[in-house]
């Protein structure tokens, strides 16, 4: 694939794009997605199918990866989704079944998904300044007169990180929300988390491993990053504050791995733990550039609306508008029960990589969230950095949702409502940034 200009996507490096895994991820029709009994006798009736595994066998709904492993199925029932693996004699046989069973809506290729990421290099904080200082130089050689400090930070470059907070906080007014989200979960899934950072010392956190041989900590950095954005701090020590809902009950699901990739069976594992925990945000910076819309992550997004979990994903990656490629948004994001983030800069521009709707049903971006040079937490001892892309738009806006979940008792489709009519509107084109701005309540 091209290089993302002046941005680099590890994901879209990877040139891995609609990989699949094998195995079949089968959706079953509404009629049925709630009875285990007949979803389990749909499975055995296929070809090569002899042992079923469901997350009704486990506690919390947590599928132990290595024990369902030995299993030809797994059922994640509160998605009304299993993912089936199949003898490559069986495997004709098996993608048909939709057409010839009433029971499954479909039948589709297991894929392997990344974590979405956009590196700028050039787009530091002085970076930034700099173009502050160029737009400010020109309005006073053409206005003839000076703009003062604070209003130069506003007028001509937007936003930029304080002592005090992020410019992700400020656009989205959570430096100003007296509302915390406390006690209010949300999931993070992601490649994990730095469990013993001591920015997130004593607070809440479950933490659940969906990948096989590793652990819940992050070796990526990734999800560390995504979750200190979504529910990071009130005032972490010797930093600016980074994170969105600071009260909130943090669940961490590592379902993607330590080098950022993971499949649909571990994605759909962690989806089906954060419903069956009762968590009303679900955050998912993961994605793969397929335009067509997944049935399994439609009805899975959908059933979890039903249930009062909210699913906001990443729009992905892939434009490249400095060239002309305005991209469009890949899977999961792309469903039109998931709520697909678009990235903005510190100026409220669209970032260069952030990708447009799509004409498919539902492909469409939703709303957008502050992506560009995003300061959060990272693994220790680094403890702290700045890495842009839809990844870091996702997770301003789960913690958002989180503070207007806390703040209204809102879930499912009204919370929804909830995030994209408090937006502040924006002069962008809605197929960028949907709604608009998100934006946390006062």
């Amino acid at each position: 694939m091209p290089e993302v200009s002046p941005f680099e996507s590890e994901a879209q490096l990877s040139n891995q794009v609609g990989e699949t895994t094998g195995r079949f991820v089968v959706t079953f029709s509404d009629d049925v997605e709630g009875d285990p009994g007949v979803i389990t006798e749909a499975l055995e009736s296929m070809a090569g199918v002899s042992s079923v595994a469901s997350t009704l066998d486990f506690d919390s709904g947590a599928v132990d990866v290595d024990e369902a492993a030995a299993a030809d199925a797994t059922v994640f029932a509160e998605l009304g989704v299993a993912v089936v693996s199949a003898d490559p004699a069986d495997a004709g046989a098996i993608s048909g079944l939709a057409e010839s069973d009433a029971r499954i809506a479909a039948v589709e290729p297991e894929r392997v998904l990344y974590a979405i990421e956009a590196v700028p290099p050039s787009a530091s904080l002085e970076y930034v300044r700099g173009y502050r200082d160029a737009v400010v130089h020109l309005y006073e050689q053409l206005a003839g007169a000076r703009v003062g400090d604070a209003e130069a930070d506003v007028a001509a470059a937007g936003f930029l990180d304080t002592a005090s907070f992020t410019w992700g906080l400020q656009a989205v007014r959570a430096s100003t929300s007296s509302k915390t989200a406390q006690g209010v979960k949300v999931a993070v899934l992601d490649t994990g988390m730095d469990l013993a950072h001591p920015d997130f010392a004593g607070r809440p956190m479950t933490a659940k491993s969906f990948i096989s041989g590793q652990s819940p900590q992050d070796g990526n950095g990734h999800g560390t990053h995504c979750v200190g954005t979504s529910c990071g701090p009130k005032s972490p020590s010797g930093s600016r504050r980074y994170g969105v809902a600071t009260g909130a009950r943090i669940f961490v699901g590592k379902v993607l791995s330590n080098q950022g990739s993971g499949t649909d069976s571990g994605i759909l594992a962690g989806m089906n733990w954060a419903v069956a925990n009762g968590v009303p945000v679900i955050s998912m910076s993961l994605g793969a550039d397929v335009a067509q819309v997944s049935t399994a992550y439609e009805r899975a997004g959908r059933r979890a609306l039903a249930a009062g979990s909210l699913i906001v994903a990443a729009a992905g990656n892939n434009a490249r508008r400095s060239m002309g490629n305005n991209g469009f948004v890949g899977i999961p994001a792309n469903s039109p029960s998931i709520m697909a983030v678009g990235a903005v800069d510190a100026s409220l521009r669209i970032a260069d990589f952030s990708a447009r709707s799509n004409p498919v049903q539902g492909g469409k971006v939703d709303i957008a969230g502050p992506g560009v040079a995003v300061y959060s937490s990272w693994p220790m001892p680094i403890r702290y950095k700045s890495i842009s892309g839809t990844s870091m738009a996702t997770p301003h806006v789960a913690g958002i949702a989180a503070l207007l979940s806390g703040a209204t008792g809102a879930k499912g489709s009204a919370l929804w409502s909830k995030v994209v009519q408090t937006a502040r509107a924006m002069s962008l084109p809605s197929v960028d940034v949907g709604a608009g701005l998100a934006q946390a309540p006062q």
